[in-house]
């Protein structure tokens, strides 16, 4: 309990944090109860055949701009991306309340929920690439993935109930009217996020005739990449399952369980409080090496549930069991961002996610479509089993490839990444950037008497001192003796010059070592590390 403490302590006492998690909260909400609004609406019109058409009408659009929309995420300011997001998604879940309450034409409907389910796509990259650059170490950004799970999962919850309410008082246009006002106030709590412009300006800001290729960059990184491509595919097809639930809950509260259309977003809401459990448990992640077998438990908790419902088909067991696939759910999707993050690059960090939200608004499509084509052919309970049984199957083939991940992926020796993170150039870093250069970090030995860098020479190694002392000196000028915490040899990677002191070990040294590539790579990359770099080089020099 202390540690679950611990860690959303570390996420609620940082205001930057705090206002991006309940904005998100209010963003969840947002997105479940208006979905399933929109969704009983046509149900009610059409049975399931017009809900799963509306789901596939919906969100293929979506899909589509997912990944282009990402794009300003890695362009401009990511704060602000995300406040403009979510007031576009204000204005649009708006303009949808007024075409419900004036009972206009369903094609008119159905076009501004289009507009509105679009709107809502913008959110999530813009949220993914903004969280690693608000967290200073790769355990705080994991804490933060478990708090966002825990407001994913509430928000799951509380918008489906929510909606269940507002639809047994009035109707979907009440829904989508109070839901225009969360989108808003959520606006208005990123609108006081205070960050460095420094930390959420991406990296590399490219020429404008760049454009298209850099809209792609998301792809090509995927398709270059086997391991973050293959945790995007795992988590779009658990996405997969959420589309077909998003009938099979309409569709078992009314025609398996005969408890109304207020029941689909009870179940959902069950589904939801599973899902903030789930991710009250996920606190054991932090500072987890291996992130896979969370990844793939989750999975199969998440679909063997599901099966079950069919088998004893009751107002009772269906919500337990619905809450049990929850967790899983919330288990599987927090290990699998959290190593998303870890593995993708940062400069292209929003729009790998733009990608994921893309094929997640296809899965959900497909999904819905799905679900909906085997309820018309087989009914509800095969429907439930088929979904149930989908990602059991999915981990099953391909564990072998999973197995691999966690090793490029493991999280870095805690009392390494302390020493490393008080070096000036790296304080800087985002958690993701940091994990990566304490994962290209080598350890390394050296010997008493032993010349670790010759003044003169080409270098292309940096080193940190773990223990052990080094001696220092220039032109034969003793410069100074150096211990654990210190480092050397970043001088001649900076300024591309040979290298401007020799440096001997005094006693037996342990070191971590950095290669040319990946130093340059993490400290130019961002603009408070090549400040902090060259101030450390000037004064060295003088």
């Amino acid at each position: 309990m202390s540690e679950r403490g611990h860690v959303f302590r570390t996420v609620m006492t940082d205001p930057n944090l705090r206002r991006v998690e309940l904005a998100f909260l209010g963003f969840n909400m947002t997105e479940f109860a208006t979905w399933i609004a929109i969704l009983v609406y046509a149900f009610e019109r059409g049975g399931a055949a017009e809900a799963g058409v509306v789901a596939v009408i919906l969100l293929i659009p979506s899909a589509i701009v997912a990944p282009f929309a990402a794009y300003t995420g890695d362009r401009f300011r990511r704060d602000r991306v995300l406040l403009i997001d979510y007031l576009v998604q204000g204005v649009a879940i708006g303009a949808t309340a007024v075409t419900l309450f004036v009972d206009a034409a369903p094609w008119i409907v159905y076009a501004t929920a289009t507009i509105a389910s679009i709107s809502i796509t913008f959110i999530r990259p813009a949220q993914n690439s903004l969280v690693p650059a608000l967290t200073e170490t790769p355990d705080d950004l994991t804490a933060t993935n478990v708090v966002t799970g825990v407001v994913e999962g509430s928000g799951k919850m509380l918008g489906p109930l929510a909606a269940g309410v507002l639809l047994g008082l009035s109707g979907p246009d009440a829904v989508f009217a109070v839901f225009a006002g969360v989108s808003l106030l959520a606006a208005m709590l990123v609108w006081g996020v205070r960050a460095d412009p420094s930390a959420v300006t991406p990296p590399g800001r490219v020429d404008a005739s760049d454009v298209w290729r850099e809209t792609l960059a998301g792809f090509t990184t995927l398709a270059r990449e086997r391991e973050p491509r293959l945790v995007v595919l795992l988590l779009a097809s658990s996405d997969i399952v959420v589309g077909a639930l998003d009938v099979l809950f309409v569709a078992t509260a009314i025609d398996l369980l005969g408890i109304g259309r207020s029941g689909a977003g009870y179940l959902s809401a069950a589904f939801g409080a599973g899902a903030v459990l789930g991710a009250t448990a996920t606190v054991v992640l932090v500072g987890r090496r291996r992130l896979t077998p969370p990844l793939a438990a989750g999975a199969v908790v998440f679909g063997v549930p599901i099966g079950l419902v069919a088998v004893t088909p009751s107002a009772v067991s269906a919500p337990i069991l619905f809450a049990i696939a929850g967790g899983g759910r919330t288990l599987g999707d927090v290990a699998g961002r959290t190593l998303l993050q870890r593995i993708s690059p940062n400069e292209v960090l929003s729009r790998v996610f733009g990608v994921l939200e893309g094929l997640s608004m296809l899965a959900l499509a497909v999904g819905s479509i799905g679900a909906a084509v085997l309820i018309q052919v087989f009914g509800v309970q095969t429907a439930l089993v088929v979904i149930g049984a989908f990602l059991p199957i999915v981990i099953l083939v391909l564990s072998s490839q999973l197995l691999s991940i966690d090793r490029r992926a493991a999280a870095p020796d805690a009392e390494a990444l302390a020493l490393v993170r008080k070096i000036p150039f790296f304080a800087p870093l985002p958690a993701p950037a940091m994990e990566r250069v304490m994962t290209n970090m080598t350890p390394v030995q050296v010997g008493p008497d032993e010349v670790l860098i010759r003044e003169g020479d080409v270098g292309d190694l940096f080193y940190v001192i773990v223990d052990g002392e080094v001696e220092v000196t220039s032109r034969g000028k003793h410069l100074g003796t150096l211990g654990p915490g210190a480092y050397v040899g970043e001088i001649a990677l900076l300024r591309d010059v040979p290298r401007t002191a020799t440096v001997v070990a005094r006693t037996p040294l342990r070191l971590l070592a950095l290669h040319r590539e990946p130093f340059l790579l993490a400290v130019t990359g961002h603009p408070q590390s090549v400040r902090a770099a060259h101030a450390v080089a000037d004064s060295r020099l003088r």
